[in-house]
């Protein structure tokens, strides 16, 4: 059975009394805390994500298939499922991860889904709004680009030697420094609607999450840095908290600033979002995110019960609270 396309559209409604148009930027955990934050300020909310892993269920659908990996837009959708008890049962189904000695054994239910759409649809961006539309998402999941990218590394070993070490896995868990990241291919596409979303947003977001493999691919896609760059949108960088990635490991926060700026020398930040525990003792951030971007460094508690995990509901007071410093109404719904 063919599938309208033209109905997509409808899925995404967008109206300023519904709150900001707001983008996400990251993967994995970290845009998972985000988004549940940002969708508690705004109904206009998109997810723009890495699509470099290759791990786990992920890696294997993307080799078998070709196909852009699942996992990173999954989470996002689960984050954005709606509140209702068919919102909420989707995000546990799609969640799921099959326990089994066969071959589906740790795939997840909705990374098959997933690339169920995109080869019925043939299209990455149309079964993402589909499934958007079967979980009743709060929002759009967009991927960073239309193709399967991998993250390389230039690691410093420890005695002053540099490797070149391959693939988001290989990246993450590295004993050595990352000095520099690169994608492969080197100027990778963007989506159409990917930038569309940037060009159209009133807030852009980048981070929290794993710096080198989920917050620093974005701005090596030439035409998504270009967009992030030439936006009027208030950008705000989230920063991690210690030890919540094992590629931050001996990392401050002005260290994290310090390779954002390495990696989009031309980028401009308004504010640089930390946890203000986790910033004690440390020196130099607040001068750092000035001095590289202009920035404003926005200090607040927003770390959970577990220690190195966002609370959500920290996050979206804080982000109301600098949206508000910045002039942009929220639509609060907590």
């Amino acid at each position: 059975m063919e599938i309208p396309t033209t109905e997509l559209p409808v899925f995404f409604p967008r109206s300023k009394m519904a709150g900001p148009e707001i983008v996400a930027f990251g993967g994995g955990h970290g845009l998972y805390s985000a988004l549940r934050a940002f969708r508690l300020l705004t109904k206009n909310l998109t997810a723009v994500v890495t699509v470099a892993d290759d791990g786990g269920s992920s890696g294997r659908l993307r080799e078998e298939f070709d196909v852009l990996p699942p996992g990173d837009l999954r989470m996002a959708l689960a984050a954005l499922c709606g509140d209702s008890e068919w919102g909420q049962t989707w995000r546990d189904v799609i969640q799921h991860r099959f326990v089994s000695d066969g071959p589906l054994n740790d795939h997840s239910a909705g990374n098959l889904l997933i690339t169920a759409l995109w080869q019925h649809l043939g299209d990455p961006v149309d079964g993402l709004d589909w499934m958007a539309q079967l979980v009743r998402a709060q929002g759009r999941v967009l991927p960073m680009s239309s193709i399967p990218l991998t993250i390389t590394a230039d690691v410093d070993d420890g005695y002053g030697n540099i490797e070149k070490v391959s693939g988001q896995c290989t990246v993450a868990t590295t004993s050595g420094t990352v000095k520099q990241v690169h994608l492969e291919p080197e100027s990778p596409p963007a989506r159409r609607e990917t930038l569309e979303s940037v060009t159209n947003a009133d807030v852009l977001n980048l981070g929290p999450g794993s710096w080198y493999t989920s917050v620093m691919p974005h701005m090596l896609v030439p035409q998504l840095q270009q967009a992030i760059r030439d936006s009027d949108a208030v950008k705000i960088l989230t920063l991690n908290l210690p030890g919540d990635t094992e590629e931050g490991r001996g990392m401050q926060m002005r260290d994290f600033v310090r390779v954002l700026h390495e990696h989009a020398p031309d980028l401009r930040i308004d504010y640089v979002l930390a946890d203000e525990e986790a910033a004690c003792g440390q020196t130099g951030l607040a001068t750092t995110a000035s001095n590289l971007f202009g920035a404003r460094t926005w200090f607040a508690s927003v770390e959970s019960s577990t220690p190195g995990v966002h609370d959500s509901l920290k996050l979206a007071a804080c982000y109301r609270d600098i949206l508000s410093d910045a002039g942009i109404p929220t639509n609060e719904q907590w």
